[in-house]
């Protein structure tokens, strides 16, 4: 008890910083898991949530006995392993790019310019997306198309398309921040390793090789696995606000959220949002589980816990 007062009374400054953090952890997180009784109950606003009755697995139904059960669920797991592996690829690549250039107000300006379109609400991406696809005044069908004498294209009625660009506007939107990670992450390795490579004769690509993306690794890893947590989860104005909420795109943009905001909308059934919910954050948890077990007994210094 001697030593904790004294490790109080030495480090009270850190903890009074800490405290702000708890309590919003507290309210935003924990506070909030009460709510989950609400995917085992039928809810009824009139009654709350103790007086509503209990209605088991019920509401579990609605994800999986449906047509739409696969095509949401695969899209929502294909788009995001799409999404990290090339998302991850691109922003190591950009960000051993950007440390690369020697002008300090030429990595400052790119390091804005790359970082702009994550701070961009994606309201106004969708309005972005649709001066570059508007059928009748877009920008491709009129000036790119048009130049090369091709016939324009109907690009909210074309399912085939969406894929790639679900794909292109993520990443262009999302590289910025992930970059800023990888680039923070470079800046920190000693630079002494690349001196004694020099000295070993290593040119400028072995030196990435074998100092920069092993100094990456740990990095890697923690993102990736926390981008697993998510991964049955989607980003609500990509897959809903960006396509227009066109019905023709739905087999290519229907994802578990989206589904799920639609069926709240015209049932009204919170219990079936919230047990969509539970089944996202709990699918998430087992794979960032499973995948932090294989990455331990493969390195366990490289695992997240």
């Amino acid at each position: 008890m001697k030593k904790v007062r004294k490790t109080l009374k030495r480090f009270w400054p850190l903890y009074l910083m800490f405290i702000p953090g708890v309590i919003y952890l507290f309210i935003n997180c924990y506070i909030p898991m009460f709510g989950i009784q609400i995917a085992f109950r039928q809810y009824n606003a009139r009654d709350g949530i103790y007086g509503s009755p209990w209605c088991g697995l019920k509401n579990f139904e609605f994800l999986f006995r449906t047509n739409d059960a696969l095509i949401m669920i695969r899209n929502t797991l294909l788009y995001n392993l799409v999404f990290i592996t090339l998302g991850t690829v691109l922003a190591v690549a950009v960000a051993i790019i950007l440390n690369e250039i020697r002008s300090p107000k030429a990595k400052q300006l790119y390091q804005t310019v790359i970082l702009i379109p994550y701070l961009i609400s994606m309201v106004i991406v969708s309005y972005l997306a649709f001066a570059f696809l508007s059928s009748s005044n877009g920008y491709i069908n009129n000036s790119l198309l048009a130049a090369f004498g091709a016939a324009p294209i109907d690009w909210y009625n074309s399912p085939k398309y969406w894929p790639f660009i679900l794909v292109i506007i993520n990443i262009w939107k999302g590289l910025g921040y992930n970059m800023i990670l990888y680039y923070a992450t470079i800046c920190g390795i000693d630079h002494t390793l690349y001196e004694a490579a020099v000295v070993d004769g290593a040119n400028r690509w072995q030196q990435i090789r074998n100092v920069t993306l092993p100094g990456l690794k740990s990095t890697i890893i923690i993102l990736t696995l926390m981008a697993m947590g998510g991964i049955f989860r989607s980003d609500f104005g990509l897959f809903y606000q960006v396509p227009q909420n066109s019905g023709p795109l739905i087999s290519v943009t229907q994802t578990i959220d989206t589904y799920v905001y639609r069926g709240l909308m015209q049932t009204n059934n919170i219990g079936m949002s919230s047990a969509a919910g539970v089944y996202q954050s709990v699918v998430g948890f087992i794979l960032v589980v499973t995948a932090n077990f294989i990455v331990r007994k493969v390195d366990n210094e490289s695992s997240l816990f």
